[in-house]
């Protein structure tokens, strides 16, 4: 729904956007009906991974009310190649923002359950130079993973091992640790300067976007690899 229209129209995106995101694999079940405490949540994860969850902002923005984001979403989701075991990230863990107001009781929880994960994404325009456009961190998520499982399967929905459950956008409190261009570039009112002098306000035709990740501290550093995605041309006529 273009600004100032009166009615939608129907066409490919004009506004493709990433968002920052990690996800984590299930890797034991529970039976349907038995919600998962908090306190056993990180026994049913085996790992983690980078995740970009594509978004058509324009789409987006005429479907989701009432209906959700439903085309706005469901066309593309990229992930990183290999899993990174709890196990392999426990040296990272810390402590997350607090949480006000207090949770319900059910999502209480005690120690760190947040995990320090360095999170690069760049941008490079056909035939250019790579921008780093983003660096965020996987700390600064409100909810943890343990709460997210926890509340999901609190009404008695059941997992199965190999489920995905992303995290949602990362962003951190710094301008440039916004996870998404929408954020960046505050819905479009403030272009990004590339280094070979153009500008982007969304993901354009030709454009790689590619995510990175890594925990580090001294004498230790647990990559997740990257995640690279080159935008093509709409086939849509």
């Amino acid at each position: 729904m273009p600004t100032g229209a009166e009615s939608p129209l129907f066409q490919a995106s004009n506004q493709l956007d990433f968002e920052l995101e990690m996800a984590f694999v299930i890797g034991k079940e529970n039976r349907l009906g038995q919600p998962i405490p908090l306190a056993n949540a990180e026994d049913y994860i085996f790992g983690m991974v980078l995740f970009n969850d594509w978004s058509a902002r324009d789409i987006q923005k005429w479907e989701y009310v009432p209906l959700g984001p439903f085309l706005g979403k469901n066309f593309a989701s990229s992930m990183s190649p290999w899993v990174v075991t709890l196990e392999a990230l426990e040296p990272f863990r810390t402590q997350g923002p607090v949480q006000e107001p207090q949770v319900l009781p059910y999502l209480e929880f005690e120690g760190p359950h947040n995990f320090d994960i360095n999170l690069e994404m760049s941008l490079t325009p056909s035939d250019g130079e790579q921008n780093i456009i983003c660096k965020s961190n996987y700390k600064y998520m409100y909810w943890n993973m343990a709460q997210q499982l926890t509340h999901h399967t609190v009404n008695g929905c059941n997992l199965r091992v190999g489920d995905l459950m992303a995290s949602g956008t990362i962003s951190g409190p710094e301008p440039d640790s916004f996870g998404s261009m929408l954020e960046l570039c505050w819905g479009g009112t403030k272009p990004l300067n590339l280094s070979d002098g153009s500008q982007r306000t969304f993901i354009e035709d030709y454009d790689t976007v590619t995510m990175r990740g890594w925990a580090e501290k001294p004498g230790l550093k647990v990559g997740f690899g990257e995640v690279q995605t080159k935008i093509l041309p709409s086939t849509y006529e």
